[in-house]
């Protein structure tokens, strides 16, 4: 044999790629499951493999569509309206408006001296910064309540209590003698 002649053997080895006498998988079936195990693992996530941006759509997944339904964007007006009659808050609410806007319901004049302290359970306690304010406004209980059950609705305001002027407290500090105070002045 000639040292540029191989053995019969060696010439046969030679014409098969190395790859493939080791037992390899070929490169074009390497990438080809490299890219179906790319697109399996995208489809696990919901992706729709082959279009951009396009997720795929899974079992009962909703649709935003031209009707409205429960993901749609709602006004704050109407959540915040849904909540107060959901928890019966509507009456005090209500109340609370008028008392808000009190001066506009009963007029500048008595607004000037009269101001609503309390509501509870239909009772609308309103205190005047004089006697005289506290009798004239219970001459006018019949009339303010007619302009409450127009502003809120029948039967939400049921009495209207009137109370005069808090008069001051004598005892003042941690030491105050207990008695009758002064006698002379409110007696």
């Amino acid at each position: 044999m000639r040292p540029d002649e191989g053995s019969p053997a060696e010439d046969d080895l030679g014409a098969v790629p190395v790859a493939e006498r080791l037992g390899l998988t070929p490169a074009t079936e390497v990438g080809r499951a490299a890219l179906n195990r790319a697109k399996a693992a995208a489809r696990a996530r919901g992706l729709r493999p082959g279009s951009p941006g396009a997720p795929a759509r899974t079992v009962g997944e909703q649709r935003s569509g031209a009707r409205r339904d429960g993901r749609d964007p709602v006004p704050v007006g109407e959540t915040l309206e849904r909540l107060a009659l959901e928890r019966g808050w509507s009456t005090e609410l209500s109340v609370g408006g008028v008392i808000g806007r009190w001066r506009d319901v009963v007029g500048d004049a008595v607004a000037d001296h009269c101001v609503p302290e309390t509501f509870d359970d239909g009772v609308l306690v309103v205190r005047t910064d004089s006697t005289t304010w506290a009798t004239h406004l219970t001459h006018l209980v019949p009339d303010l309540m007619a302009t409450l059950a127009a502003e809120l609705g029948a039967d939400v305001v049921r009495e209207v209590r009137v109370l005069g002027p808090a008069a001051p407290r004598w005892s003042r500090g941690r030491r105050a003698v207990r008695g009758r105070g002064p006698r002379d002045t409110y007696g």
